[in-house]
C-alpha cells in the first residue's frame, strides 16, 4: 500500500473526464493525518484550540478546522455572514445555542447554522469537546 501522506493529483487520467472541475475546486486532493494537526490558541476564544485544515488560500468555497474546547469553556453567541456554519461533534459533551435555546450535544451530533443566525457552544463535560467545523464560503 502506498504512503498516503503525499498530495494526490485529482483525476490523474482522463477516465473521469465526465466530472467537471472548475476554478473553485482544489486541483489536488490532500490527506490530513490527525498526527500532523497543528493546534494553536484560537484568536478570539480563550480556552479553545484550533487546527486549520483548509482555508481561503486553498479554495474559495470552504474552510475546515477542528476545535478543541476545554472543560467549562464557552464560545459565546455569535454569527457569521455570509458563511454557513456546519459542525460535527467528534467527542465530548456540551451544549449548543440553537434557535434561541441551549440544547445538549454529544459525540455524533451535527449542527447546521445558516448565515447570520446566532449560535454558541459550551463544554459542560469533564473532557475536551472536539468539533469538526466547516464554513462556506471560507471564514479563515
Amino acid at each position: 500500500m502506498k504512503n498516503c501522506l503525499l498530495f494526490l493529483q485529482a483525476f490523474p487520467d482522463n477516465e473521469n473526464e465526465h466530472l467537471q472541475m472548475d476554478a473553485t475546486m482544489p486541483k489536488s486532493s490532500k490527506l490530513f493525518p490527525a498526527s500532523k494537526n497543528q493546534f494553536t490558541d484560537h484568536p478570539k476564544f480563550p480556552g479553545v484550540q484550533i487546527a486549520v485544515l483548509v482555508n481561503g488560500r486553498d479554495t474559495d468555497t470552504v474552510s475546515v478546522s477542528q476545535l478543541v474546547i476545554g472543560p467549562g469553556i464557552e464560545i459565546p453567541i455569535h454569527t457569521h455572514d455570509p458563511q454557513v456554519d456546519s459542525i460535527y461533534i467528534v467527542s465530548g459533551k456540551g451544549e449548543a445555542y440553537v434557535n434561541g435555546q441551549w440544547c445538549q450535544i454529544v459525540r455524533g451530533d451535527y449542527l447546521f447554522f445558516p448565515a447570520g443566525v446566532g449560535h454558541a457552544t459550551r463544554n459542560t463535560g469533564g473532557e475536551p469537546l472536539i468539533l469538526f467545523v466547516h464554513h462556506s464560503p471560507p471564514l479563515l
